[in-house]
């Protein structure tokens, strides 16, 4: 029976000597852009977010050109994201809040960053790891069910409790890493559906792909 701690150990222990590099597959160049794609990303995927944001921070290259658009631009610019007319009213006071009570500047920390809106706790995290390099643990639907097929959370109810149990074992110098080492080995290898068990590295540490073995056999 593997512990906990040894599974965070033997996995973090492949992730870092077989994928020494992650990071986000959205695209952006500034704080501000990646805010604004992280918000359209939300039950959207990467692929269709970065097909719309050129011609949209073309239009709207930073937050106060963004603040003093038309609600009606904004939503023609990303009506083919999901939620798009929740996502324009957030894209919108977003930028208001952050030109006018930020500066333009995107905060440097989670407290101030969740004051915007559309932006969240995982949201939140997300800028202040990949902007600031901060140690916190972004869970998204992808992290938050990895993890928990994996064996490194147990009976995680939300994304905080899942966060919480996260952190307690992820070293605070893997913890930026560690967010994209979940979320790509969920969106390419642990699918929802079919996961590629056969072809993971991280498979004899696992715990559904030890319930997966016993049950075949």
């Amino acid at each position: 029976m593997i512990t906990t701690k040894k599974r965070f150990d033997k996995v973090l222990s492949w992730f870092r000597a077989n994928v020494p590099v992650a990071e986000t597959e959205l695209h952006y160049e500034t704080p501000y852009q990646l805010m604004v794609a992280v918000i359209l990303s939300a039950q959207c995927t990467d692929k269709r977010v970065n097909i719309v944001t050129p011609a949209f921070f073309e239009r709207f290259p930073d937050a106060e050109s963004l603040s003093e658009a038309e609600e009606t631009e904004i939503f023609e610019l990303i009506k083919s994201i999901s939620y798009p007319n929740n996502k324009t009213r957030h894209l919108w006071g977003m930028a208001k809040m952050l030109t006018e009570d930020f500066g333009g500047k995107v905060p440097d920390n989670t407290d101030d960053l969740q004051k915007l809106p559309g932006v969240g706790r995982k949201t939140a995290n997300v800028i202040a790891s990949v902007v600031y390099k901060q140690p916190v643990m972004a869970v998204d639907t992808h992290v938050f069910r990895v993890s928990e097929r994996i064996g490194l959370t147990t009976e995680a109810k939300t994304p905080l409790d899942a966060e919480k149990q996260l952190m307690k074992y992820i070293p605070i110098q893997d913890v930026a890493i560690a967010h994209h080492w979940l979320i790509l080995h969920g969106r390419y290898v642990c699918l929802a559906r079919k996961p590629k068990c056969e072809e993971c590295g991280i498979n004899k540490y696992c715990k559904y792909y030890d319930s997966y073995t016993i049950v075949i056999q």
